[in-house]
């Protein structure tokens, strides 16, 4: 049981991002997915989230930028990041919660790192 996080680099304020979480060892389309993220100095925060049957959550502080999704035919989870700020800079992280029909622990992916500079 594995996630793989990809596509972090430095971008400048406004611009896009997309990251990507491949899991193998289980199926994504049984597990709630999210995305996290940890600044410099500050505590791991969800970002967003996935359930299993779909429906979304996000952080205030990303809401109407940021979109999380999946792909179950290649078991991965992607986060579209828009207009993205300084302070999105932060290692971000995939993570699959336990539930009945998906993992039975936490899973973490690797984190990748983004940040947001002029």
């Amino acid at each position: 049981v594995q996630l793989q996080a990809s596509g972090g680099g430095s971008v400048q304020p406004g611009e896009s991002r997309r990251l990507s979480c491949k899991a193998s060892g289980f199926n994504i389309r049984s597990s709630h997915m999210a995305w996290y993220r940890q600044a410099p100095g500050k505590q791991r925060e969800i970002v967003a989230r996935i359930a299993n049957v779909g429906g979304t959550t996000y952080a205030d502080s990303v809401k109407g930028r940021f979109t999380i999704s999946r792909d179950n035919a290649v078991n991965t989870v992607y986060l579209q990041m828009n207009s993205l700020k300084p302070e999105g800079t932060a290692v971000y992280y995939c993570n699959a919660e336990p539930s009945p029909f998906g993992v039975s622990r936490n899973v973490w992916g690797n984190g990748t790192l983004v940040t947001v500079s002029s």
